[in-house]
């Protein structure tokens, strides 16, 4: 099949940006899978540690309530109570829409049924004085429950490491695979822009130099490349060219020999042969136009 230059050059377009393509899906690839992790990391544990912070917070400034008013001798202040246990209720619920890890399904169970108990216990005692036995009672239910609100921060802490350390060495297999496979294709990019500018410049050459040697009168130039493209035409065109030239340069020479031919001598004045030579050097150069012409059109 006969391919021209310029489909070549559009092919070898073509490959090139195969290449750039590959690159581009394999950096997405890799930079998904590792933005996937990272996001598996704040979506899932990130947000348990904070649910487990804000349940922690919300029993401290219970019993800080508590301890307050305890001491001063005074009645619970009921609104404070319910907007801290409305807090420490709906981070529960939030963290039991996100579990992720093995275990902490059961633990967040525990939580609830301990935070159930430890809420009703202060509905008892609030809007009244606080007796001793009331107030270590609610503690000793706030420690238990603080206690497993701790592990479950915990349980995510380590998961967050975890996920972490894994998501660091995928990082650096994407970094390696990237640089080998980006080195592969730079290899073979190189290669193929090295041959396919070997390919022209060789044939632009040759044909910068046949010209060169046509110009100088050297007629016997000829050019002689393979294939089937639009420089193996130039160069039939570029031999015929040439061969013109050098039949037109023999039959200058031809007078000559023919004004040593009595015969003609006779019938041909020394003014009719010289014009007849001229005529001949005008023909060749009609036609060594015509030749030329007809390689710019092809270029």
């Amino acid at each position: 099949m006969k391919l021209s230059i310029r489909t070549k050059f559009a092919f070898g377009m073509v490959f090139i940006f195969i290449i750039i393509l590959v690159l581009l899906v394999f950096s997405g690839f890799y930079l998904n899978k590792l933005s996937n992790k990272t996001s598996a990391i704040l979506r899932e544990n990130y947000l348990s540690v904070v649910f487990a912070r804000e349940m922690t917070e919300g029993l401290e400034n219970i019993n800080q309530e508590i301890t307050t008013s305890f001491l001063m001798n005074r009645n619970l202040d009921g609104q404070f109570i319910q907007k801290e246990l409305g807090k420490v209720d709906k981070s529960l619920q939030l963290e039991q829409g996100n579990i992720t890890e093995p275990g902490e399904n059961e633990l967040v169970a525990g939580i609830e049924a301990g935070f159930i108990e430890y809420r009703d216990s202060v509905g008892k005692v609030n809007g009244s004085p606080i007796s001793v036995s009331q107030i270590l009672y609610l503690q000793k239910k706030s420690s238990s429950l603080s206690k497993q609100i701790v592990l479950l921060s915990q349980m995510n802490g380590r998961a967050i490491e975890v996920k972490t350390d894994d998501a660091k060495i995928s990082s650096k297999n994407a970094v390696r695979g990237m640089t080998i496979l980006g080195s592969v294709c730079f290899l073979i990019a190189l290669s193929f822009i090295y041959s396919f500018a070997s390919y022209f410049n060789e044939r632009f050459f040759q044909l910068y130099n046949g010209i060169k040697e046509i110009v100088a009168s050297n007629y016997g130039q000829r050019l002689y490349f393979d294939g089937i493209d639009e420089f193996y035409e130039i160069s039939l065109l570029f031999n015929q060219m040439a061969e013109k030239l050098s039949e037109g340069q023999n039959q200058e020479g031809k007078p000559l020999n023919i004004l040593e031919d009595s015969e003609i001598k006779d019938n041909f004045s020394d003014i009719d042969e010289l014009k007849e030579v001229l005529a001949r050097i005008k023909s060749i150069e009609k036609q060594a136009e015509e030749v030329i012409s007809k390689i710019e059109n092809k270029g």
